[in-house]
This record gives C-alpha cells, sequence and structure tokens, in this order.
C-alpha cells in the first residue's frame, strides 16, 4: 500500500503501480491505515507535528517502531509510551545519539544507569559570538560541518534546539529525569553519545557520522548487517575533544531542559515554537537570534496544561503555532 498527500496526484501514482500489486491511497485514514498495517517493522520518518497520528496508530497497534521522528516524543512522550506500555509496541531509535545509547545499554540494567550522555556536534556556529551569530544567514546555518542534513534539523543543529529536543526525547525513551541526562560538545561527531553506569564505566558507541548505521541497527535489530559506511580510521581522525555546552551563547538547551522540567503543554509549545520560527528564519523573515528568543517568549505567554489525548496535543501544538507567529510580528514591528 503506497499512501500520497496529495490528492490530485493520486492518478499518477495508481498509474505507476499499475500491475504492482500495490494499491494507492491518500488522505489522513488511509495513512492510518498503513501505520496500523500488519508489519514486521514500521518506520516512522514523517517530519514534525505531522507524524503524530501515524506514530501513535502504529503503537496502539502493537508494532515494531523505528522512531525517526523525534517530535512524536518530544510533544506526547507520556501518552506515547504509556500505549506501547499497553499494546507491547516496542520503540527502536532510530536518531544517532539515542540509537548509540540504546546499543550502549545491550545487556545491561537500566537500574546500574548513572547517567546518559548526549555528544552534539556543536554546529556551524560553535565558536561564534552572539554578536556574531545576530549576523549569521539562513544559508550559513544550513551548512552543517559533519553532517547532511534537511534544512529545518541544520538550522535546529545552529541554535542547538535539536540537542534540546534530543534530551526530551532520551527522557521518555529511557525513562531517566532531566538531572541524569548531560550533554557534551564533541566536533568530530565520532563518539555519537555514551552511557556512564554506577560503577563509573562509561560506555560510548563510535562510529563514522552517517545514518545509515543507526538505521541499520533498527532495520536489523537485534542482527547487525552491511551497511557499507565508511569504517571509522581513528589514527586518521587523530584526536577527539569534549567540551562543555554553553547555555548562554546557545540559550536553547537551558529552554529544553526548562520545558522538560516543566511537563504539561510545554514541550509541546517549545516545539511548535521552534518549528514557526525556524521557517521564518528560512524565509528571511526573522534572524537567527530571534528563533530562541521566539520560542521563550511563546513558553513565557502559556500554561502547563497536561494533554491527555494526542487531539489535546495537536490543539495546544496549533495554539503555539499562532502564538509564536504573533511573536515574531510583533518582533518584526
Amino acid at each position: 500500500m503506497a499512501v500520497i498527500d496529495d490528492p490530485l496526484l493520486l492518478p499518477s501514482l495508481e498509474e505507476r503501480l499499475a500491475g504492482s500489486g500495490c494499491r494507492a491511497a491518500t488522505g489522513p485514514d488511509a495513512l492510518l491505515e498503513a501505520a496500523a498495517a500488519e508489519a514486521e517493522l514500521v518506520m516512522a520518518a514523517i517530519v514534525g507535528c505531522a507524524g503524530l497520528k501515524p506514530v501513535m496508530a502504529a503503537i496502539e497497534a502493537g508494532r515494531t517502531i523505528a522512531l525517526a521522528n523525534k517530535e512524536s516524543l518530544v510533544t506526547a512522550g507520556g501518552l506515547m509510551t504509556a500505549a506501547a506500555a499497553t499494546s507491547g509496541s516496542a520503540i527502536l531509535p532510530v536518531d544517532s545519539e539515542h540509537n548509540a545509547i540504546f546499543q550502549c545499554l545491550a545487556g545491561n540494567r537500566l537500574a546500574d544507569v548513572a547517567r546518559l550522555v548526549l555528544t552534539a556536534s556543536g554546529g556551524p556556529f560553535r565558536t561564534k559570538t552572539r554578536a556574531e551569530m545576530a549576523r549569521m544567514t539562513p544559508q550559513q546555518a544550513i551548512a552543517h560541518p559533519n553532517w547532511s542534513m534537511g534544512a529545518k534539523i541544520s538550522v535546529d543543529s545552529a541554535t542547538m534546539m535539536n540537542k534540546g529536543l534530543e534530551l526530551i526525547e532520551a527522557h521518555h525513551l529511557f525513562g531517566l529525569p532531566s538531572e541524569r541526562i548531560d550533554i557534551l560538545v564533541h566536533p568530530q561527531s565520532v563518539v555519537h553519545s555514551m552511557v556512564e553506569y554506577v560503577d563509573g564505566s562509561v560506555l560510548a558507541q563510535m562510529g563514522s557520522p552517517d545514518m545509515r548505521i543507526p538505521i541499520a541497527y533498527a532495520l536489523a535489530y537485534p542482527d547487525r548487517i552491511d551497511t557499507r559506511a565508511d569504517q571509522l580510521d581513528l589514527g586518521r581522525v587523530g584526536s577527539l575533544t569534549f567540551e562543555a555546552p554553553d547555555v548562554e551563547r546557545f540559550p536553547a538547551l537551558r529552554l529544553a531542559r526548562q520545558a522538560l522540567e516543566e511537563g504539561g503543554a510545554a514541550p509541546i509549545v517549545l516545539n511548535a515554537a521552534n518549528e514557526e520560527a525556524v521557517a521564518a528564519f528560512l524565509d528571511g523573515r526573522i534572524a537567527f537570534l530571534d528563533i530562541c528568543q521566539t520560542v521563550e517568549e511563546a513558553l513565557h505567554r502559556t500554561d502547563a496544561a497536561q494533554p491527555r489525548s494526542i487531539a489535546d496535543v495537536i490543539d495546544i501544538d496549533r495554539a503555539a503555532r499562532a502564538l509564536a507567529r504573533d511573536l515574531m510580528s510583533e518582533l518584526a514591528a
């Protein structure tokens, strides 16, 4: 079954699939049907909150899910993990950092974990001052030094909001509180994340910065398959460096941790306001530093009501987006 978003393109898809035995469909109901269909594995990779309903449909159907949509757990993590516990659904993380932690936890007890350490490249503006970042363009923000990614996630890397979202995701995936999840800047992107155990042992997962590696681990789990990815050559890399993140220059990290600890609607507002602000920045409507300013003000103006359903999450998301757009209009004025 192949589902397409645009109904006007459905006839073309049906024509291309003729004789293949694959049915074509369109619309949100068809998407939910596909997500919940009998399958060995569901790869959830729709960007943003558009992936919420299909991910929940797959969870409620008890499917094994390779999750590449971090917004699902950021905005509805409590709802989704509770639903997975009921249905028996298994969630396998595809994000490189969470996949690394998942690998480092293999064969160990979560009760023996002291803390998780998410590594961050620091993005293209790692060494820039706030004054320099104020002048950065979208083209400069999407020029990531290590990874080839889409425009939105590249800007999130430049603000380090991506690491803030991953902090919230890690909390829901692994069940540890904010104070036991740390972030460490590692410019080489060789150590993808680490797990520290109560005995002082630290396990790290390393590899070339190639998304085929975590994707393959999720696809083949619990086995491993050849990815054709470049082999890690530590002799050529030469040295690995680490530094603490600067939350003054990159306030997104502070805002994300604040949203996680506040709970309720806060992570939804964080994600929605950020998506709207990043889109505005890419369109040239706001400056780079306005992204986090918009998110912070949106969080300040929103209460922390607890969503009880995916419909609640979507309603809060919609309201937060409208608020963010209004805030950006105020900034422009």
